[in-house]
């Protein structure tokens, strides 16, 4: 499997006032792989999240995505004064970049959210096809002179082929948020994948899931990567998707890295075990 970055995080830190969210993350997610970033609660995942996406402009460090710099900043003005995180001055000399989260969504990026975020008053499959237009072929002229219906009909078709993708053809003209909550899972990746992402985030896709729905879920996290051929970062609780699944793990533990490596490194992780249990493994 190549070795090609598509995401790379360097030094990135997010401070809040006095509070230290995120602090010196660098973490690699390689083509075609699924990477999990896991943690206590509060350990800063999520926050990680809107780093990449453009929900917040991290106080210092860079983002890199397809080979190229997406994010990057440095703490200036008061934030210089009183930045409590590390290599404050690694990227002084650059030029910040600080894209909108829509800029994300046309790079390639899409994510699901930890509460599910479904447009409630749309049926399934307008859920899907208003994320489709973010790919659309044509212009204010061409709406104008109604000369894009074969780009909406095929917008229309890739819609529903997204929905029998994951189970949900059936429910189409159902209001999304009348969905039980694992199809609502289901839509909101649905969604996501409309955009044509190169990387998706899942922030807690099992969250409220029963073990055969997670078992579901596992199978299909897995049949999205080989067969849109993208990479996957998520943040979960539940380890058994996580050992089940994922290619790399990364641990986060007040904002900071306590452990990098493979499903069977990090179970016998003792640092990792106290992280998560308070004490140390029994010898």
């Amino acid at each position: 499997m190549s070795e090609t970055n598509v995401l790379r995080m360097e030094n990135v830190t997010m401070q809040f006032g006095g509070v230290v969210a995120v602090n010196d993350l660098s973490l690699d997610v390689p083509e075609g792989q699924i990477v999990a970033l896991i943690g206590p609660n509060g350990a800063g995942k999520t926050t990680a999240f809107n780093c990449i996406t453009g929900v917040y402009q991290p106080t210092n460090g860079r983002v890199e995505f397809m080979g190229k710099t997406m994010i990057r900043n440095h703490p200036t003005g008061k934030m210089k004064k009183n930045y409590l995180g590390t290599n404050g001055d690694k990227y002084a000399n650059e030029r910040n970049i600080d894209p909108t989260p829509d800029h994300v969504v046309s790079l390639g990026i899409a994510r699901t959210f930890q509460n599910i975020r479904l447009w409630k008053s749309m049926t399934v499959f307008e859920n899907v096809l208003v994320a489709k237009h973010m790919r659309a072929k044509q212009n204010v002229f061409s709406a104008i002179f109604r000369a894009n219906a074969k780009e909406e009909a095929r917008m229309r078709e890739e819609t529903m082929e997204l929905l029998k993708e994951q189970g949900l053809e059936q429910y189409k003209d159902e209001i999304a948020t009348s969905l039980p909550y694992g199809l609502q899972r289901r839509l909101e990746i649905a969604r996501a994948l409309a955009t044509d992402p190169k990387l998706l985030l899942l922030d807690e896709p099992a969250a409220g899931m029963n073990p055969h729905e997670t078992e579901e879920l596992m199978e299909n996290i897995t049949k999205i990567r080989d067969q849109f051929h993208i990479a996957i970062l998520l943040i979960e609780h539940d380890m058994s998707l996580v050992m089940g699944i994922c290619e790399g793990i990364c641990v986060l533990n007040y904002g900071k890295i306590i452990a990098k490596g493979t499903a069977e490194e990090i179970q016998n992780n003792p640092v990792v075990i106290e992280a998560y249990l308070g004490k140390r493994k029994e010898q």
